[in-house]
């Protein structure tokens, strides 16, 4: 994976300045594999080769996060219900490998404020990109006013952060081998992302973090993080949230 990142002549000069500056990004001319573009007024990552792929964004006022926001199941869905926002709306919540923000996104949409967590420079841009544009939207202003970006390795974060009601883990894990009809999207961010090989190691430090407890989101296939069975499993429709819980939230 390149960390070059855009054209040069496509993108706003100021943004361009702006990228470089606080996720380390540089301009290349010819880009090769997965790169970021301006297109639409709006950060897209694309790739050079796979024209049918289609652009990958971050759009938190779309037609989906929309209808997920409005129909989703609230406080009855099971991020809720593992995180604890069915008991308490106000919830400081560290989203530490914030991916592309959706899950954050349902969480601050349910009150909680959060702090998305991303390591990877190119998906940290994205979010970048989508939290401003979703500030500018009368629709998400505020749902975006609960939301802030925070570039930095998951471990680091852990150490740096201040402590929050509840952390939340979802680390990247390898598909089956047999899952040939993973999501387009899915296989583009195993490509830009990769494994997160360091996912045991986030448990403990999250633990010492978080004031309530510790959210894992699982593939019902996989195994428990670090080998530390949860004191509280909610499953959802694909996956699973184990729950690490230090003390009772009120």
């Amino acid at each position: 994976m390149s960390l070059a990142a855009f054209f040069a002549t496509d993108m706003p000069a100021a943004y361009a300045e702006q990228l470089k500056t606080s996720f380390g990004l540089q301009p290349i001319a010819s880009p090769v594999g997965w790169y970021l573009c301006w297109g639409d007024e709006q950060l897209v990552l694309r790739h050079a080769d796979l024209l049918k792929q289609g652009d990958i964004l971050v759009d938190f006022a779309s037609g989906a996060a929309s209808y997920r926001r409005q129909f989703g199941g609230g406080k009855d869905e099971a991020i809720a219900k593992a995180c604890g926002l069915n008991k308490k709306r106000d919830l400081q919540i560290i989203d530490a490998t914030a991916g592309l923000g959706r899950d954050a996104l349902v969480l601050a949409s349910l009150g909680a404020s959060v702090t998305l967590v991303e390591r990877n420079p190119m998906v940290a841009a994205l979010l970048y990109d989508g939290l401003k544009r979703a500030s500018l939207d009368a629709n998400t202003a505020e749902l975006a006013g609960r939301m802030q970006l925070y570039f930095s390795p998951a471990l680091t974060a852990l150490t740096e952060l201040p402590t929050a009601d509840v952390v939340y883990l979802d680390p990247m894990f390898p598909p089956r081998e047999k899952s040939a009809l993973v999501k387009k999207e899915m296989r583009a961010f195993h490509d830009v992302v990769g494994s997160d090989t360091d996912a045991d190691a986030l448990l403990a430090p999250a633990l010492a973090l978080a004031n309530y407890r510790v959210v894992v989101k699982r593939p019902g296939y996989a195994e428990v993080l670090a080998g530390t069975v949860p004191q509280l499993v909610v499953k959802g429709k694909n996956n699973r949230f184990d729950v690490y819980i230090k003390q009772a939230i009120k």
